[in-house]
């Protein structure tokens, strides 16, 4: 079985979802762990974002995202990328990492990722949250769906509300990051069945799971027969909000 110890993961997004994937990530023995996020600790987010404390308020998410994992584990090394993630950087961000794990809040940053690791043939996992609900697929690029596949593009700009605006129960954000770093995990070792060609939902209020497939979309833009995506893309809303508190994913 390869070693996580020798093996690498990126995590977009330190908040809701990064908190809870990158401490298990951390503690399950990985040996390189990225993440790149250019917002700051809000006291108002601290309910579902555990990787953060009081002390941290105001601080930029990578560095007390750093200071916490080290305290877990002293031994990791943490890469902090305090930017914006965007179509310039993105594809030389990913190549530097084995898995990505997508967390991020907002559409053009999952279709960014998306875009850039099925072109880069890149494994990740991605997910979303929203009161009391979650969803994550993982994505093996080549070998099966990609999150385009699914949703072939971001919904209108205000359609889907933010997580500010609808809230979410911190549970909800801490029990999908822990699976998206489950799924990390199967992918960097081989072992188990990652959720290739499936998205797994979960409703907290009845406490059920639902296991949907998605079969590939041989017209899909990114990975289909015909692509006509051939390089990652700024979308408008990503340059209207800078990927920054806007609308989350279907």
């Amino acid at each position: 079985m390869p070693s996580l110890k020798d093996s690498s993961a990126l995590l977009v997004g330190a908040g809701g979802l990064g908190s809870p994937a990158a401490l298990y990530l951390a503690a399950a023995g990985i040996g390189r762990l990225g993440i790149v996020d250019n917002d700051v600790v809000d006291r108002s987010n601290l309910q579902r974002q555990i990787l953060h404390k009081d002390w941290s308020v105001g601080l930029p998410k990578v560095d007390s995202a750093r200071r916490s994992l080290l305290r877990l584990r002293p031994d990791l090394e943490v890469e902090t990328h305090r930017f914006y993630l965007n179509s310039s950087n993105v594809r030389e961000l990913i190549r530097r990492y084995d898995v990505v794990v997508e967390g991020s809040d907002n559409f053009p940053t999952k279709f960014l990722v998306n875009d850039a690791c099925v072109l880069e043939r890149k494994p990740f996992v991605i997910a979303g949250i929203l009161k009391f609900h979650g969803q994550l697929m993982s994505v093996r690029p080549g070998a099966c769906a990609c999150y385009r596949c699914l949703f072939e593009a971001p919904p209108p700009a205000g359609e889907v509300p933010s997580c500010s605006e609808a809230g979410v129960l911190g549970v909800v954000a801490g029990l999908i990051g822990t699976l998206q770093a489950l799924e990390a995990v199967k992918i960097l070792t081989g072992e188990g069945e990652p959720l290739y060609g499936r998205m797994l939902t979960w409703d907290a209020l009845p406490n059920r799971f639902r296991e949907i497939p998605v079969p590939r979309n041989p017209a899909c833009a990114v990975c289909g027969e015909r692509p006509t995506i051939h390089a990652p893309a700024d979308s408008d809303a990503y340059c209207e909000t800078r990927l920054q508190r806007s609308s989350i994913q279907p």
